[in-house]
């Protein structure tokens, strides 16, 4: 069992500007309900190649984010990817074949369901856009430091992307339907987002 995946990582959450799960702490108003979404550019997962998929994890997390078994989430896999890559996807999602993927996926207690779905992630330096068929919508944009840069966060605790610059964002909107998989549905407006590139291998 192997797998080398790379691409971006993008979050987006009901906590303030910045997220303080990102520094470990609980989130700002008890409970957190995320969309994760990881872009694959190139990789493969045991020989299956996966480039150019996405894969998303919708959750409502309840306590501190780090919390083992806390999460419960709906799993979408892009509709593009045929049976042999949703296989690979899920085993290397699910924890199946280790590695920092495997400590992800034990953050989460409850998968309450797994769907394939349209997935648009039109994200690049924190600006963009993410649509999970019509269940998740958002669209961010970063903050601009005074060089006219954008603000990146480095070495943070919760981080699935070591190494690598996360860009802090706003999302003007974030919108989840949660009918029918026991998450809340959120609709709001100006709260966090963050994105950067990843690289798992194991």
């Amino acid at each position: 069992m192997s797998y080398e995946i790379e691409g971006r990582l993008l979050e987006v959450c009901t906590c303030n500007v910045l997220c303080p799960c990102w520094v470990g702490e609980d989130p700002d108003y008890e409970t957190c309900d995320t969309v994760i979404a990881w872009d694959i550019e190139t990789g493969a997962i045991d020989g299956v190649a996966v480039d150019g998929l996405t894969i998303a994890v919708s959750a409502h997390i309840p306590q501190n984010i780090l919390t083992p078994k806390s999460w419960k989430a709906v799993v979408f896999v892009d509709d593009r990817a045929t049976s042999d890559q949703e296989g690979a996807l899920l085993r290397l999602f699910t924890g199946q074949l280790g590695g920092a993927v495997a400590d992800l996926a034990g953050l989460i207690g409850e998968v309450s369901a797994v769907e394939r779905a349209p997935i648009s992630f039109s994200v690049e330096g924190g600006k963009g856009r993410l649509t999970i068929g019509s269940r998740v919508d958002a669209e961010m944009a970063p903050f601009v430091g005074a060089t006219g840069n954008p603000t990146t966060l480095a070495e943070t605790v919760f981080s699935t992307i070591p190494g690598s610059p996360v860009y802090a964002s706003k999302a003007s909107r974030y919108t989840r339907d949660g009918t029918g998989h026991g998450i809340p549905s959120v609709d709001l407006k100006d709260h966090n987002a963050l994105q950067g590139h990843f690289r798992f291998a194991a």
